[in-house]
């Protein structure tokens, strides 16, 4: 039995537990499907610490039906894209394909994340692909930057761990141990499968029974389970170095903000839309166009399950980073005494109504949509009304979260050409202070 959730929206749950969430869009000849797992990298144990990302790359490798070769060779055989993506709280795998070939899309997928095999030489196999991907983000500053930046803001709790891993922790992952946390942690009732785009609901529901491992499980499910060092937060700052013999200076600052359930994360996102946004930010403004200190600085957000985050981002000379600190703190400190004004809100409404609304216009984006809601918050939140609660927003509820989160930095981290946190320009220090 489904319900439906909106015009196009059903949802249904299978005898086994796992959910899903369809979208009917007209007048697409295509279909995204995704299996969403509620498994990410802060739901590792120390000892399979990497665990849910590298996964990712095992499960591709071969079931008992297919091996990897035929893996790839059915998916391009019809022109159709098969990958994943691992994040801190959860992993998704995902094919996109023409509406004609949405069965092989849900065998193929049902098959991967529910039928791997994980033998142990795929394992090794794997290992060196893995290691080599951290090689490649260590390779990337403004990637490294990010990295060093969380392990920064939430040291001691599993938000600080790298979703990649860490390469002695990839180098010691046991196989017996990744397939143990494998089965523990694939099971339907802490899973979503989400499609969007010409496909009708009940004929998804038909063909995802078919596969055995979607009824093996039918113990009752939290849609938004307590994760792992929700009580390990403590408030501390501390500004970190990574040194890099890079041609740029890279800094990010920020701090810990508010979780996913958190209502005041819509003025939050307001916030962050009109400070670092876009080209007609404020720091867009006053760093890049009006002093050219910098080619990129923008702000960012994310919100998880028991806390969040606020960073900015800039990248300049290396003899501009003292400068650029500088107006950065000076106007963090003007946002956080006053806020901002009525016309700097009105046009943050305005970019994130329209990156909303232009973000759904293919059905990948859609099936994402569908599948963070289902599993984040258990519901359907339409597009109606995301964006009313954008609109009410007002200048007093963005004064109100300026003056809470913008005041308080909590993390600074550089990745530059320094050997030495002392040899930092005193600007950067006293960005903290």
């Amino acid at each position: 039995m489904s319900t439906e959730l909106d015009i196009g929206v059903r949802r249904s749950v299978l005898p086994g537990g796992l959910r899903v969430v369809t979208e009917h869009v007209p007048g697409m000849r295509s279909v995204t499907i995704g299996l969403w797992v509620g498994v990410g990298t802060r739901d590792e144990s120390l000892a399979v610490a990497g665990a849910a990302h590298y996964l990712e790359h095992l499960l591709f490798k071969g079931t008992g039906q297919r091996t990897a070769t035929q893996i790839a060779e059915e998916m391009d055989a019809v022109g159709g894209e098969l990958n994943a993506f691992t994040s801190k709280e959860h992993t998704c795998y995902y094919a996109q394909v023409l509406d004609a070939d949405l069965p092989l899309a849900i065998d193929l997928v049902t098959d991967v994340v529910f039928e791997a095999i994980c033998a142990d030489a795929d394992v090794d196999t794997e290992r060196s692909v893995v290691l080599e991907e951290i090689a490649m983000r260590d390779d990337d500053p403004e990637d490294l930057l990010h990295e060093v930046f969380q392990e920064t803001l939430f040291a001691g709790h599993p938000l600080a761990d790298p979703v990649l891993g860490t390469e002695g922790a990839i180098r010691g992952l046991d196989p017996a141990a990744l397939r143990a946390f494998y089965r523990d942690s694939y099971r339907p009732p802490g899973m979503v499968l989400a499609v969007a785009g010409n496909v009708e609901h009940d004929d998804v529901v038909r063909r995802v029974l078919k596969s055995p491992a979607v009824a093996r499980d039918a113990a009752p499910t939290d849609p938004d389970p307590p994760r792992a060092g929700s009580s390990d937060l403590t408030a501390r700052g501390e500004l970190v170095l990574r040194s890099d013999e890079t041609e740029q200076a890279h800094l990010l600052v920020g701090t810990r903000a508010l979780a996913r359930r958190d209502e005041r994360r819509f003025a939050l996102s307001v916030l962050n839309a009109a400070l670092g946004g876009g080209m007609s930010s404020r720091l867009f403004q006053e760093i890049r166009e009006r002093r050219g200190l910098a080619y990129q600085v923008y702000s960012a957000m994310a919100c998880y399950a028991d806390t969040g985050l606020f960073s900015i981002y800039a990248g300049c000379q290396p003899e501009r980073l003292g400068e650029v600190a500088g107006v950065l703190r000076t106007t963090l400190a003007d946002v956080a005494a006053g806020g901002l004004s009525e016309a700097e809100i009105v046009r943050a409404k305005g970019q994130l109504r329209g990156g909303l609304v232009l973000g759904l216009e293919d059905t990948a984006s859609r099936m994402v949509r569908l599948g963070k809601n289902e599993l984040n918050y258990g519901r359907y939140y339409s597009v109606d009304s995301s964006v009313a609660r954008i609109d009410a927003v007002t200048v007093a509820d963005v004064a109100e979260i300026a003056a809470t989160l913008v005041r308080d930095v909590q993390a600074v981290a550089v990745v530059g050409p320094y050997s030495r946190v002392d040899e930092l320009p005193d600007e950067v220090h006293e960005v903290m202070a």
